[in-house]
Parts: structure tokens; C-alpha cells; sequence
């Protein structure tokens, strides 16, 4: 669903957007709350970062009361309505009949704000607020759990999990990210319904995954995910029982494919074909193609910065001018700080004579300087840009008359 989202946005003018399309549908007579994440939010003393309303008003008489509502859902009662410069989802309080696609309700009906709580996912997520009275209006215990810090489905979890199986993840995102624990009987079903999880598809879960991974919180996920057995299913491997360690030491700001390389080497050996296995995860979580090839170029520096030391100067000049050598020493600061402090005083001396200048020449040189086209000459303009980073070409003409040497022993060879 959509939501009023804030970026750049004040908090407050957000808030008061919420306030004035509540304030309409009471003032018409219909019950209506803020629900959801955004109720959680302001309990733990967050600026919500987003706001759903729920009402008894159906659809139609959102419609009625503000012309200009969008349908994003209107089978199940939600609707989009602008108001302050945003965008909120409006929903009519409804039960939800049984999930056959283990995704969406086959029907839904309805209700009040109870049986509304009832239907959702985790008892923090549970929860009304009336900002004018402000008050919390809560049927599912909620606010017990959240002082407790704990990750509890509503009812039956078991049920909970059969109607959307990606709600698994989801309990682990939430647990991650707030820093609570999951409830044992929910984490229980968990872990009872993991192979269920085949049938989420893979967009959903990769989408669920990258949250994970790009919160600074990504261990304690990525812990969650290996010790309740759906790893097994999210890469199409068998369960890991190695410690996550690189994952969760890696910087706040780490990227999405800094910490998906640093979970490949968390979870096998050096030997190990790591490219191949990051080619399976591409298709089990429908990476994008700069994702893939970012975690495979991570992964490929990494290896090259294990081997540092037997590098030429021209070599380490490569790998630390690659775009991605950061997110890879990152890695490496996590397994062996000796190593990484090592490095990183290495790059900053090669930095003085430059890690990446200019090439001294082009394709274009050689061709004007009387070399025909061919393959060749790529090796060739290659080569020379090593010599030019090891410090021994300082002109463009000693860059070409290296290439026609080059060019000549090739010739003769």
C-alpha cells in the first residue's frame, strides 16, 4: 500500500495532514483512528515515518468526503486521499475472510475497530491512536509487548503465518530493527512454517531482505533469519549455523551488496566458489543487475586484498581505485583490523602519485602512430597503463613509444 512517506518533510506538517482527514471523517460521524506502524512509532518516541487512518466509513463515503480519494484497494477498503501536500491510506475497518494465495483475504467484511485489530499481523502493529484525545485504543495487548520488547503475533500465530508467510520476515525485520525479542510460541511457528516460505515470491522476499540488510541492525537479522531455518529456503541452500559476524560488524551506512557479500563470506569458506553462489542468490532474491555485479565486484577486491602484500604497485592501484574497493575493505575491517589498518596506510601513499590518473594515451594514439585495428591493441594500451601506474611513463610519448615496442615484440613473437 501506499503511505504518506517523509523524507524531507516536517514531521509535524505530515501529522497534521493525518489530523485534518481524521477531523473530517469524525466530524461526518464516523469512528476513525490512526493505526498501525505509526501508532508504534510515536510509542517508542519516534517521528512516525508514515500514517494510515482507519474509519468505519466505507468506501463510498470517503468518496463522498473527499471527491478527489483514489481506489488503491477499494475491494478491501482502502483508499488514497491528499491532504497537507501528502498522500495517506484511508481504510475502512474490515475482517478478513481466509487467504488462499497466502498473500490477500479471498473476502473481506466490514466491522468495527476490534475485530480490525484482531485481523492484523503482531500485537505492536495492533494498536489505534486518537490523536485529539490522545489516547491508544488497544484490543491486542500491544502496548504490554511493546513494554515487554517483544514481537507477538496476533492470536493464533500459527494462523497468522498460514494467511501471509511472508509475515515470518517480517517478525524478524521488526525484531531487528527495534531491537526486541521474538515472542517463543510466535518464533516457534516460525520456525515450524519455514519451508512454507517457498511459496512467497522471490520479489517479495528479496524486497524484504534488502530492509533487513540496509538497516544498521542487519546481524541481528541476518542471526534471526539462520536460526529459524529460513535460509534454507530464501538462497536454495541448506541452513547456516555460522555466526554472521561480518554482517553485523559492517558500518551503519554499509550498502545492500556490501552486506549480501559479506553474508556469502559469513556463511562459506574462501574456497568456496563464491562468485557461483552469488549468481544463485541473483536468482533467488531477483537481484538487479548493478546489485549482482556489485556484490560480485566486492567479492573479487575482498580476494584481492587478502593477497595485497603480493600485489605489484600497479595492481594495488587498480584495486584501490576500483569504485567498490571501500565497500570491500569494510569487510575486511571487520575480519582483521591489522590487516585493514595495513591496507588503508598502503592506499594513502599510493595516493601520492596517483591511484588513478589519467591514461597517457588512447586507442586513438595508436591508431594515428600506425598500429592497425585489432585486438591487440587493448592488451597493449593495458599494459602500458600499468607501467604508467607503476611510475616509470611520465609522457605521452614515452606511453607510446612503449606501445610500439610493444606492438614490434609482438610482431616478432
Amino acid at each position: 500500500m501506499a503511505h504518506a512517506q517523509m523524507t524531507d518533510v516536517c514531521p509535524i506538517e505530515c501529522r497534521q495532514g493525518a489530523i485534518t482527514i481524521l477531523q473530517t471523517l469524525r466530524f461526518a460521524g464516523f469512528e476513525t483512528y490512526f493505526a498501525g506502524g505509526c501508532v508504534r512509532d510515536r510509542l517508542l518516541s519516534k517521528a512516525p515515518t508514515e500514517y494510515d487512518i482507519a474509519t468505519s466509513a466505507r468506501p463510498d463515503d470517503i468518496k463522498a468526503l473527499f471527491p478527489k480519494a483514489r481506489s488503491v484497494g477499494e475491494v478491501f477498503g482502502v483508499m488514497l486521499v491528499r491532504s497537507n501536500h501528502h498522500m495517506y491510506d484511508v481504510a475502512t475497518f474490515r475482517s478478513d475472510g481466509p487467504y488462499s494465495d497466502k498473500r490477500h483475504p479471498d473476502i473481506v467484511s466490514f466491522s468495527d475497530a476490534e475485530h480490525d485489530a484482531a485481523r492484523r499481523d503482531f500485537t505492536i502493529n495492533g494498536m489505534f491512536e486518537d490523536p485529539i484525545e490522545e489516547t491508544i485504543i488497544d484490543y491486542v495487548d500491544g502496548q504490554n509487548d511493546m513494554g515487554n520488547r517483544l514481537i507477538r503475533a496476533i492470536g493464533d500465530p500459527r494462523q497468522r503465518i498460514r494467511e501471509d508467510h511472508l509475515r515470518m520476515l517480517r517478525a524478524i525485520r521488526f525484531a531487528a530493527r527495534l531491537e526486541f525479542s521474538i515472542e517463543p510460541e510466535t518464533a516457534d511457528a516460525i520456525r515450524e512454517c519455514s519451508s512454507e516460505l517457498a511459496g512467497v515470491s522471490r520479489e517479495r522476499i528479496g524486497e524484504e531482505l534488502k530492509k533487513m540488510l540496509t538497516d544498521q541492525n542487519r546481524g541481528v537479522a541476518a542471526w534471526e533469519v539462520q536460526y529459524l531455518g529460513l535460509d534454507h529456503v530464501i538462497f536454495a541452500e541448506d541452513s547456516c549455523r555460522n555466526a554472521p559476524t561480518r554482517v553485523g560488524r559492517l558500518p551503519a551506512n554499509a550498502t545492500y551488496a556490501t552486506a549480501l557479500a559479506a553474508w556469502i563470506l559469513d556463511r562459506y569458506t574462501s574456497d568456496s566458489d563464491l562468485l557461483g553462489i552469488a549468481s544463485q542468490w541473483r536468482s533467488q532474491l531477483l537481484l538487479s543487475n548493478k546489485v549482482h555485479e556489485e556484490v560480485c565486484s566486492i567479492l573479487t577486491i575482498h580476494q584481492h586484498l587478502f593477497a595485497w602484500d603480493t600485489l605489484g604497485i600497479a595492481a594495488q592501484k587498480r584495486v584501490a581505485g576500483s569504485e567498490l574497493c571501500m565497500s570491500a575493505l569494510a569487510i575486511v575491517q571487520c575480519e582483521d583490523r591489522p590487516l585493514f589498518v595495513h591496507i588503508h596506510r598502503a592506499i594513502t601513499n599510493l595516493e601520492r602519485t596517483g591511484i588513478s590518473p589519467d591514461r597517457l594515451i588512447t586507442g586513438n594514439d595508436l591508431l594515428e602512430a600506425g598500429m592497425p585495428p585489432s585486438s591487440t591493441l587493448g592488451n597493449i594500451l593495458e599494459a602500458v597503463y600499468d607501467a604508467q601506474l607503476e611510475g616509470s611513463l611520465k609522457t605521452r610519448d614515452d606511453a607510446i613509444s612503449l606501445a610500439l615496442a610493444m606492438y614490434s615484440d609482438f610482431q616478432d613473437s
